[in-house]
Formats: structure tokens, sequence, C-alpha cells
């Protein structure tokens, strides 16, 4: 039975957990073909090459389960010790954790009694954003950005650009996208230009930022380009959207 029986059954089993991680990871859809073509086989090289690389994620599960750990301890401290040292980091792992209307609260409180924490007036803003609040994202991260253009390794600005286009801005986005353009490649960063751009008709403009982001995934060392995949997708998705380009 050669390789078929060497694997058998636990190459449908290896199949089973390759096309799994595929479906949620969404790496090149070469590899599809070589788990199913490939067999055993080809699943046992797609786990080297893709999914083992990836169980250095596994450490993000853990630090999950300590922040929700460290989540309830702080709301018992905070009912007895409401300082702002203790809001403030509850309000941080609230966002890590992605329930932006408890962080949003918590850095009200924060801002309360001590408006001059530049990082609460961010990180409110980025709930704000997730919150599809832009106006009140553009007052916060206008504050940040007016006092630090680069705050952030230049994402705040970047930022307050994308909160401008969604509030009916377009001319102060446009400005502040040309900016932050300028001095960050973030993919986070070209891809609101981008989708601002497209929304604008600017279309070959949107689609070279659009193409600017996949055109370094080669240049990228591996650990980067998994990091990288979602704004990759995104911009794919992106490009399939626009008319297509005109000619000179």
């Amino acid at each position: 039975m050669g390789l078929t029986g060497l694997f058998y059954p636990w190459g449908i089993i290896l199949q089973a957990l390759a096309v799994v991680h595929f479906v949620r990871r969404r790496p090149d859809t070469y590899w599809l073909w070589i788990i199913i073509i490939g067999g055993g086989l080809g699943a046992l090289v797609y786990i080297a090459a893709e999914v083992l690389p990836d169980v250095v994620l596994f450490r993000g599960v853990l630090a999950g389960v300590a922040r929700r750990k460290r989540v309830a301890v702080l709301e018992a401290v905070v009912k007895e010790n409401p300082a702002v040292g203790n809001l403030e980091e509850l309000a941080d792992l609230y966002l890590e954790e992605g329930q932006f209307a408890r962080a949003r609260e918590l850095y009200d409180k924060v801002l309360g009694s001590r408006s001059d924490s530049l990082d609460a007036y961010y990180r409110r803003g980025l709930a704000e954003l997730s919150l599809d609040d832009a106006k009140a994202a553009v007052a916060d991260l206008d504050h940040v950005v007016s006092t630090d253009p680069k705050y952030d390794f230049n994402r705040a600005i970047g930022l307050l650009a994308h909160a401008c286009a969604l509030t009916g801005q377009p001319t102060r986005a446009d400005e502040l996208f040309q900016k932050a353009v300028a001095i960050t490649t973030l993919s986070e960063t070209y891809y609101n230009y981008a989708t601002f751009l497209a929304d604008q008709k600017r279309t070959d403009e949107a689609r070279d930022y659009a193409q600017r982001i996949l055109a370094r995934k080669s240049t990228m060392p591996r650990y980067l380009q998994r990091r990288e995949r979602p704004w990759f997708r995104k911009a794919k998705a992106l490009l399939s959207k626009l008319p297509a380009a005109t000619k000179p």
C-alpha cells in the first residue's frame, strides 16, 4: 500500500486537522491543494510549515486566561479602592478583551480624575472607534495627536484620519492621511486610506495603497506575514470590489 498504508488512518486525521487550521487561519490558497492532493504526506508538510509556527500563538490564549483572572481581581479591588491607577489598568484589560463599552466607561472615570493621561485619551479613542462613535473618537484622538503627533509609533494620526473620514470630513481626513503615510507603513493606515480613497471615487489611488499592502508580503519574514494576514485579506477584498484599472 506504500505511503497510503504508512499514513492510514492517520493521514485522514492529519488532513482533517490541516483543513480546520487552513479555514481558521487562511494562509496561501496553494496550501489547500497540497493538503487535498498530497494526502497525509501533504497534510504533514502543511502542519510542519504552517501549524507548528502557530503554536507560539497559544501564548495569547494563556495570556487571555491570565487577563480575565486579573480583571476579576481588579473589579473587586476598585469597589474598595477606586484609585485612578486601578481604574486605568482595568480599563486597559477590558480594551484588550474587546469589551469596549466597559473600557470606555472606565476611561471616562480615569479622565474625570486625571485629565493629563494622554494614553487614556488614546485608548478611549480606540474604544470609541470600535463602538462606531467616530465623532467622540475624533475629539480624543485629536487631543492626542495635537500633543504628540507621533504617538503610538505614528498609529494615532492614521486613526484620527480614519475617524475624520467616518465623520464626513474628507478634506481634513485626506490631509491627515497624507501626513500619516509619509511617516508610517502600517497596513492598518494604508488600508483605511485605501478605503477612504475608494469612497471618494479615487479608484487608482485606492488600488495603489491596497497593492502596497500586498506587495510587502514577499519581503516579510514568516512571523510578520502571519500577523499581517487579516490586512492582506482585507486588501484583496477591497481590490476585488474596485473597478478595473484605467488605461493610460
